[in-house]
């Protein structure tokens, strides 16, 4: 290990070689590169590290923690968190282990007691929407929601199969039902993971300058006077006002004719076209950017927008389908209402304590799920986005509706039938030269 750190050292002024295909140069299943970019191996991931070192000398001695240190010991445990592969060791993302090893865990003890039941059922959503603040203010990605999603839908899956389906209740037409609907949730999820529309730059021959990905650009920059790349640049970062208001990232240019605006993104450093915005925690421009969702770790934009809605509602049809099954089957006689507040006997059996307590932590998750849709169907019958909407309320330029669950900004309004037209032709190439372009 001493030797391979020393052949990662170089004399300042030349050049490090080229990284060829020898065979020294092959990592070795329980080798890795660090964030340093040297070698490192797994029987070292508790050595020389400092601030572990230190942080337990402090501990041990009752002397508080200098500020920061705690941070750079999760950094380098985030980092040395590492398993055997064959080509070297594999990263592995700490936040998909906490969903996978403690709601198993958390149900089962759930199971065992109507109170405890009732303790865990109300900490769960506690702890996750602590989470959640605590990751947004930081603005930084993580994987928890989208692991505590996939394996909530596993394991609750795994359950039906295991302790509902063997009382004889349930037939095989609705265990297939139950199955595809699944299936077809998941194609949906996986085809809302998929590029929600982000504008890509292209590098200028004059200057670094990157522009949008539609064919609008040219368009402004001769309706503008901006024919070069370097007074393009200029007109983008003196001539323009800042919309300090919305993002802090944009530059709003003057509307030519035809009143079409676009936006400077100082970030991205492009054009992009109206309605998009810039994500912080992508670190990416998105083209009618509604927001950015933790549940599959990506924004929601022009592009997946139709199959984020899908996914959610093909969701919300298939838990509720899947609670009733499981009501009707460990309460017979009783309606799915009747069955989810009042079950006499059911925690007599741990089979039926199981499922009752997957039950209602498929309601409470299933209560969210609802209610995010309810919004995304609201905002799609005003032709309005989250982005524009938390914009219209920090500007105090909309009204709220619908005991104000949704902001009618009225810029893009044009009644319930064309908005819901325009939202399920998104993808379509008529709309590159629509009128939502008219400010």
């Amino acid at each position: 290990m001493v030797a391979s750190g020393q052949g990662n050292m170089r004399q300042p002024g030349k050049k490090k070689p080229p990284r060829g295909p020898e065979i020294e140069d092959t990592l070795c299943c329980c080798e890795y590169l660090d964030r340093k970019g040297e070698r490192s191996h797994l029987a070292a991931c508790l050595c020389e590290c400092e601030d572990l070192d230190e942080c337990c000398d402090r501990w041990l001695t009752c002397r508080s923690l200098p500020p920061g240190m705690l941070e750079r010991i999760a950094d380098t445990f985030t980092d040395r968190f590492r398993l055997p592969w064959l080509k070297g060791a594999v990263k592995i993302d700490i936040s998909l282990l906490p969903p996978i090893i403690l709601l198993p865990i958390f149900l089962h003890i759930a199971a065992l007691h109507f109170l405890l039941a009732l303790v865990i059922l109300i900490s769960l959503p506690v702890l996750v929407l602590w989470y959640y603040y605590l990751t947004h203010r930081k603005k930084g990605h993580t994987l928890f929601f989208l692991s505590l999603g996939l394996f909530s839908l596993g394991y609750m899956y795994y359950v039906f199969l295991q302790e509902v389906v063997p009382h004889g209740h349930v037939e095989h037409s609705q265990v297939i039902l139950l199955t595809c609907g699944l299936i077809l949730m998941l194609v949906a999820l996986s085809r809302a993971k998929r590029d929600p529309g982000y504008l890509h730059c292209h590098m200028s021959s004059d200057k670094a300058l990157c522009q949008g990905s539609n064919g609008n650009n040219n368009n402004i920059l001769s309706r503008n006077g901006l024919g070069s790349s370097s007074g393009l640049y200029r007109a983008a970062v003196s001539g323009v006002a800042v919309n300090s208001k919305t993002e802090g990232y944009a530059k709003k240019l003057a509307a030519g004719p035809g009143g079409v605006t676009e936006d400077w993104c100082t970030k991205c450093q492009l054009f992009r076209p109206a309605r998009a915005g810039h994500c912080r925690i992508c670190g990416r421009c998105v083209k009618r950017l509604d927001h950015h969702c933790v549940w599959i770790n990506t924004c929601v934009g022009e592009q997946n927008h139709q199959a984020f809605v899908l996914a959610l509602s093909l969701f919300l049809i298939t838990s509720v389908y899947g609670i009733s099954l499981t009501l009707d089957t460990i309460c017979r006689g009783k309606s799915t209402i009747n069955a989810l507040f009042y079950c006499p006997g059911v925690y007599g059996d741990y089979s039926s304590a199981l499922s009752f307590t997957c039950v209602w932590y498929c309601a409470i998750v299933t209560s969210g799920m609802g209610y995010i849709l309810l919004i995304q169907l609201f905002n799609i019958s005003y032709n309005v986005t989250e982005r524009e909407a938390r914009i219209a309320l920090q500007e105090n330029v909309g009204r709220r509706l619908l005991w104000g669950m949704v902001v009618d900004t009225g810029q893009y309004n044009r009644g319930f039938l064309r908005n819901w037209i325009q939202f399920l032709t998104l993808d379509s190439a008529v709309l590159q030269h629509s009128s939502e372009d008219i400010v």
